[in-house]
């Protein structure tokens, strides 16, 4: 009988297959190893295949989109909720089929290699970064053993670093400078791979056009531009800005009954990463706003007036994230708000 709709449970070399006919009939129950993947779908007609948006999940959706099947990604937490009982990767396929008919369901946007290229670029630099955090805080501290600090600012390491490598300096014994050589080379080295990836980053940013609209809102660079347009490849997957805030987690949770509104704080779902630019370029435009040399700084500085600065900064990141879906969905640049009389 005709398979009509496919959940397949994604692993690293054993995949769990879930086909049903329209009528709900299951016909497909099976184990694949990685190498049988496409020769199962190749011989299946075209269909529905589902997926968790986990690890390959990209890959997969556009090997088997390539043989012809509509390939549908769904986050694992609404997946969740049609497992039956039990935790086993029939269930879990079976739990995925089930979602994936669902008319309400939400998806994930599949990515092409290019977008996927740009976040790994994203990542590795945050990667860089964090290493490098770690690098200038084990410095201070085995120099402060030592009795030599530094203050704040990472230029102001600078200093310690100079007594590390002088070879004829005496004020640290030379066991120290022996061990602590190796982490200032590999910070030296991971600034160096930061800035390349900086480079490359930027690069992409003048290729996207996505990207250079989205650079053109107050408070995102290339950085925020370039990984919201790598993460979101068809802004049409959203209804609204507000859906795309309250994916990001820039929307308060809301506990409400009975008629009654209750919001509590933002979410936090969502996309960290992205979450977290906003936020930043938001407190950079804060303190634009509060010398009036910002577009929209009355708006901000009322919302000073009546709430602490950095609830401020979150909600200039959500009308920021709304600002940057309508940009993308209309394909036009920011034009900033005129002063009214």
């Amino acid at each position: 009988m005709k398979i009509t709709t496919v959940g397949l449970d994604l692993a690293k070399n054993v995949f769990q297959v879930h086909g049903i006919t329209a009528v709900g009939e299951v016909v497909a129950r099976r184990r694949l190893r990685r190498s049988q993947v496409r020769e199962f779908f190749a011989n299946l007609e075209p269909c529905l295949v589902g997926m968790e948006a986990c690890g390959t999940a990209y890959f997969w959706a556009r090997e088997l989109m390539a043989l012809g099947h509509e390939v549908r990604i769904i986050p694992p937490s609404y997946v969740k909720a049609y497992v039956r009982r039990g935790k086993s990767d029939a269930v879990d396929a079976a739990a995925i089929c089930e979602a994936v008919m669902r008319p309400n369901m939400r998806f994930v946007p599949i990515k092409t290699e290019n977008q996927q290229a740009a976040l790994m670029l994203h990542k590795a630099r945050e990667l860089l970064i964090r290493q490098q955090t770690m690098l200038v805080n084990a410095l201070r501290a085995h120099m402060a053993e030592l009795g030599m600090t530094a203050p704040q600012g990472r230029g102001k390491v600078e200093d310690i670093i100079a007594v590390i490598e002088d070879d004829e300096d005496e004020s640290i014994p030379d066991l120290a400078k022996v061990a602590l050589k190796p982490l200032v080379a590999q910070l030296r080295a991971s600034e160096k791979g930061t800035s390349a990836l900086d480079a490359e980053i930027m690069a992409w940013h003048k290729n996207s056009e996505a990207s250079r609209h989205l650079a053109t809102i107050p408070g995102i660079g290339f950085l925020t531009a370039t990984a919201i347009a790598a993460t979101v490849p068809d802004p049409s997957f959203f209804c609204s800005g507000r859906e795309f805030s309250a994916w990001l987690g820039l929307t308060p949770r809301q506990n409400s009954s009975g008629g009654k509104e209750r919001l509590g704080r933002i979410s936090k779902q969502g996309n960290q990463y992205i979450r977290r630019l906003l936020v930043i370029g938001a407190t950079s435009v804060l303190r634009h706003a509060r010398a009036k040399s910002a577009p929209g700084a009355d708006w901000v500085n009322g919302l000073l007036e009546r709430r602490p600065p950095r609830l401020v900064t979150v909600a200039m990141a959500n009308k920021t994230a709304r600002i940057a879906w309508a940009l993308l969905a209309k394909g036009e640049t920011y034009r900033a708000p005129t002063a009214t009389v």
